[in-house]
């Protein structure tokens, strides 16, 4: 039997012609990513590290510093940049979400391994690299010493078919699979197929993110037409693409009709078999509506937002936060007027980070409230108070609900 893209990808970087789950690979990290958090607890400089070349330091998280714990952080990353000679250095007035950073500028590529303390690194899996969140010293280490080691996972794979409908987004596409099929603990997950083209690049990488909440190892996109054009606008071609083995051996294979899906929306408490059409979901009052994060601060997503927003208001009594995913999209979406519709139809923008997705700043929720968002979680306590209660659903989903005040069916307010 084959291989699937990952263990493909693992065996050529481990140096060995083939790997099955359940082997423990040792590989070298092409691009080891530290974000800003890393900077501002518990950060002793090493001596050397491994290669500046393949080092990128992202302030994301709490950008600009919100605290002075935050504050402390900044002079630490940037004495750490200038000592080692790193060039991949995306501070304030380049930053953002280290995700959308990381694929602005090329640094995720076919074919390699991508490490990064951030637990939905697995974003990377969209230009089809082997792109995974560990924890703090493992990436101090990778830091040093410039490989690591994974233990394989099967591979569970989604062979796409027809196409994605207009009104519908990789978010959507996300929540139907977590809804349907449930944790994916101990797997990886491969996406292709012939309706694969239909998903626009930026959805890909909504889906690649979002796995990480049902507990997916590895997500991992097959390189085509579309993603070639994405990775040659940025100078990215002496790639090698990691292709699944026509005879290889999946846990599973799961087909899915792309041209039967509709927008969708997770109830609060987990993304995992708690999801529903949002046709059907019951009408419920939002207090807040937030637009973000690495899945969904994208530029397309906030040109989605915008067509629904404009020429409309925000309901009385909503909150409508829209955080573009990088200054660079930031940039983008105000020079073709999207910020300007937000901010008429009384959304507020605010600058790029993470912040009210991990409930730090900018958008944290209080007691008793309902919040809809496209972020990336939405367990007890993810945004602000444990009283809270957190909807998820695709950016047209949340900016239609923004407009009338509940939970809403976008095609209700677009048709």
């Amino acid at each position: 039997m084959g291989m699937t893209m990952i263990e493909n990808l693992l065996a050529r970087k481990a140096g060995v012609p083939r790997v099955r789950p359940g082997d423990i690979v040792t590989v070298d990290v092409d691009m080891c990513v530290l974000i800003d958090l890393q900077f501002a607890t518990l950060w002793q400089q090493p001596r050397r590290i491994h290669d500046p070349r393949k080092v990128a330091v992202v302030m994301d998280h709490a950008v600009p510093a919100p605290s002075l714990k935050d504050a402390a952080g900044g002079p630490r990353a940037r004495k750490f940049v200038a000592d080692f000679g790193i060039e991949h250095f995306y501070d304030v007035g380049r930053h953002g979400i280290c995700h959308q950073v990381i694929a602005e500028n090329g640094l995720a590529r076919p074919g390699e391994v991508l490490a990064c303390t951030d637990s939905h690194t697995c974003a990377g899996g969209a230009y089809n690299t082997a792109a995974r969140g560990l924890g703090p010293a493992e990436v101090y280490s990778i830091l040093c010493t410039g490989a690591t080691w994974f233990e394989l996972a099967p591979t569970v794979r989604y062979e796409l078919t027809g196409a994605l409908p207009p009104e519908v987004s990789g978010k959507d596409v996300f929540l139907y699979l977590a809804d349907t099929y449930g944790d994916a603990t101990n797997q990886n997950l491969e996406f292709g197929g012939p309706g694969l083209p239909t998903v626009p690049l930026n959805d890909r990488r909504t889906i690649a993110t979002q796995v990480a909440e049902i507990s997916a190892d590895f997500a991992t996109f097959g390189v085509d037409d579309v993603l070639r054009e994405f990775l040659a606008a940025r100078e990215v071609t002496d790639f090698v693409a990691a292709d699944a083995d026509p005879d290889a051996e999946y846990a599973d294979i799961r087909t899915i009709d792309l041209s039967g899906l509709e927008p969708y929306v997770a109830r609060p408490g987990t993304v995992s078999r708690n999801g529903v059409p949002v046709s059907q979901v019951e009408p419920r009052r939002i207090d807040q509506a937030f637009i973000g994060s690495c899945a969904n601060g994208q530029l397309d997503d906030l040109r989605i937002a915008a067509q629904i927003l404009r020429g409309r208001t925000v309901a009385p009594g909503v909150r409508l936060l829209v955080t573009p995913a990088s200054q660079q999209v930031y940039r983008d979406a105000m020079r073709l007027g999207y910020l300007q519709d937000i901010a008429d139809a009384g959304g507020v923008v605010t600058n790029s980070t993470c912040g009210a997705c991990f409930g730090y700043h900018m958008g944290v929720v209080g007691p008793g409230e309902v919040c809809l968002t496209s972020s990336t979680r939405n367990f007890t306590g993810r945004m602000g108070s444990t009283e809270a209660e957190i909807y998820m659903a695709a950016p047209a989903t949340v900016a239609a609900s923004a407009v009338t005040g509940y939970i809403t069916d976008p095609r209700s307010v677009t048709a």
